[in-house]
């Protein structure tokens, strides 16, 4: 594969959106591969099991790329987000979005997961 996402498919948010890309690149056929990270061996990706449940990424041609720049990679790779991925790459757009999705989206899903993680060792026997 050109494209592979690495995703955390234990967070609803997250798992709903690669769910979403994935369908779409399965129904167009596109050269793109989604991975979750609690089902494979994350030194192939060099990174921990922290690094990737706080960011998405996405290794293209061989790069990694992480955060929003991984999320403009994939769009550019779909059709249908092409526009958006354009728009977001616009230098004072992509540094507030960057911004927004680091600090605030991705911290308030990371630390969901942190919650999510501790409940289930509450939970267990």
């Amino acid at each position: 594969m050109r494209t592979r996402v690495l995703y955390n498919a234990d967070c609803p948010v997250c798992d709903a959106e690669m769910y979403a890309y994935r369908a779409y690149s399965e129904k167009n056929d596109l050269p793109i591969a989604f991975a979750d990270l609690n089902k494979i061996d994350l030194k192939q990706w060099k990174v921990t099991e922290d690094e990737a449940t706080r960011l998405l990424h996405v290794m293209h041609e061989g790069q990694l790329y992480v955060g929003t720049k991984a999320f403009l990679v994939l769009w550019k790779q779909m059709p249908k987000y092409r526009l958006l991925a354009k728009i977001g790459s616009f230098p004072g757009i992509f540094h507030l979005a960057d911004i927004i999705y680091v600090n605030v989206i991705a911290r308030v899903i990371y630390n969901r997961h942190l919650r999510r993680k501790s409940l289930d060792l509450i939970q267990r026997p």
